[in-house]
């Protein structure tokens, strides 16, 4: 009886092992929250960073994530797409999750050239993610800048492609998730990535022709998705897509 016990106890214990060797494919992660300042253009900014538990079990790549037009709810960095801030923070990567309106702030353009009047929302943006950038890279001096991927969905897709016109030298890879105003950039250094939706079309010459895709190698994927379902309106089916659409191009 006693050995009978003995066994039971012994073979509880491997599968407790099991579960937990199991529970460990995805890396435990933490969410940190807070405000930068930016002094020159008095401006708060709030972010929130999504990174392991433990260094060691970290890749020490950074992802500089940006919303979409959130109607200035000034949630949306840490609300509106936890599907993929979670999901990427638990394969290592550090991520950080910009807010970039603010409830004081100007409400989108919605007439006129849209290029032209929401083009100081996106410049706005751009400064955003220049002036993180910066204070992340002091912060966090171990992380692989070298690395660093922009990725950005919608409004901050163009907010994305903008920034990475302007200072291409800053960043390893661009994911665009159905950005549809601002002209992604025809360049081959960083490597761009754009998933599109199947509902809305983007304005003339934001997507790159056939022969302008090949010659700067810009992969232009077109999915079954609505553009309203790439934050956490996705459902099951379309988060798994994304997600390891997403996972692919990190790690191409």
């Amino acid at each position: 009886m006693m050995r009978f016990f003995i066994l039971l106890i012994i073979s509880l214990f491997c599968i407790q092992c099991s579960t937990k060797k199991n529970a460990n494919d995805k890396i435990d992660f933490k969410v940190d929250t807070l405000t930068y300042f930016d002094q020159s253009r008095n401006r708060k900014i709030p972010v929130a960073i999504y990174h392991s538990q433990n260094i060691k079990n970290s890749n020490k790549n950074p992802i500089i994530f940006s919303h979409g037009y959130g109607e200035n709810k000034g949630d949306d960095y840490l609300f509106a797409y936890t599907y993929l801030t979670e999901f990427l923070a638990s394969k290592g990567y550090f991520v950080i999750s910009i807010q970039h309106e603010l409830p004081t702030d100007e409400l989108l353009a919605m007439s006129g050239k849209l290029q032209e009047t929401r083009r100081p929302n996106w410049e706005r943006g751009s400064q955003n993610i220049y002036f993180v950038l910066q204070e992340i890279k002091k912060q966090f001096p171990e992380l692989k800048f070298n690395k660093l991927t922009l990725i950005g969905h919608s409004n901050g897709g163009d907010m994305t492609a903008l920034f990475t016109q302007k200072y291409p030298e800053f960043v390893n890879k661009v994911i665009l998730m159905d950005n549809r105003r601002m002209k992604i950039p025809r360049m081959s250094k960083p490597k761009i990535y754009s998933l599109r939706s199947n509902d809305y079309p983007a304005d003339e010459n934001v997507i790159p022709t056939n022969n302008e895709a090949k010659k700067y190698e810009i992969v232009i994927e077109y999915t079954d998705i609505n553009h309203s379902n790439m934050d956490n309106d996705a459902n099951e089916k379309e988060r798994k897509y994304l997600t390891e659409k997403i996972l692919e191009y990190l790690k191409n």
